[in-house]
């Protein structure tokens, strides 16, 4: 199903690399999750996983918020859809643990909007799945 467009190309890069990956880089799992939809669909493509509904998203970010000390999402280089509201980022994720360990990914994530929202989340990995 397509949905109407609300956002410019300018508003569909801030949903994704400002108010999205800022707050979820902040760990404030609030505002990253205003960004959803309420039934939301966030999908890891590489691992096969789905998380359905602004509840399961709240989990996983819980759980990958909690195993990191810190997060950086930077490099982002955006494909935008402005007529069908799509929106593409290729990226650097940064995770460092308590331990200090870096785990560094070079993702994709493909985003569907709905009434300026995510209503569908498709993402690739270039490693292990850290959003379980």
């Amino acid at each position: 199903m397509q949905y109407e467009p609300t956002l410019n190309r300018a508003e569909l890069i801030e949903l994704a690399t400002i108010r999205y990956f800022g707050n979820v880089d902040a760990k404030n799992i609030d505002a990253a999750l205003d960004c959803f939809h309420d039934e939301a669909l966030f999908c890891v493509q590489t691992e096969f996983t789905r998380h359905a509904g602004k509840a399961a998203i709240r989990a996983m970010f819980e759980g990958f918020m909690g195993a990191y000390e810190t997060i950086v999402h930077k490099d982002f280089v955006c494909t935008v859809d402005e007529k069908n509201g799509r929106i593409t980022a290729s990226f650097e994720a940064v995770l460092t643990a308590a331990d200090g360990s870096v785990t560094r990914l070079f993702n994709t994530n493909f985003w569907r909007i709905r009434d300026g929202k995510f209503q569908e989340v498709y993402v690739y990995f270039s490693g292990a799945n850290v959003l379980v």
